[in-house]
């Protein structure tokens, strides 16, 4: 399966609940790599690169988010991979 990138900006109550934690954990967890990060805006950036269904299964799990979180929407541009990416981060 080829592998596609996923460019997400996720809003609601996604800030000081654990939000790029869990995403990372989550990522990590499903061999995708890529990088996470709060805006200044109180929405939360990713950038998702892997085989499509893992990168499909981060979307679905963005939209949850962990517990204490209230994801309202989540922008999703699918681009075509870069390869640039070795592991998934956490940036600041």
């Amino acid at each position: 399966m080829a592998d596609i990138r996923a460019h997400l900006e996720i809003s609601g109550l996604v800030q000081g609940v654990y939000f790029r934690y869990s995403t990372s954990e989550e990522a990590v967890g499903l061999g995708v790599t890529g990088w996470v990060r709060n805006l200044p805006n109180g929405n939360v950036e990713a950038v998702i690169e892997g085989e499509e269904a893992k990168v499909e299964q981060m979307i679905k799990w963005c939209r949850r988010g962990p517990v204490p979180a209230r994801v309202d929407k989540v922008e999703v541009k699918r681009l075509p991979a870069t390869g640039e990416f070795s592991a998934f981060k956490i940036t600041y």
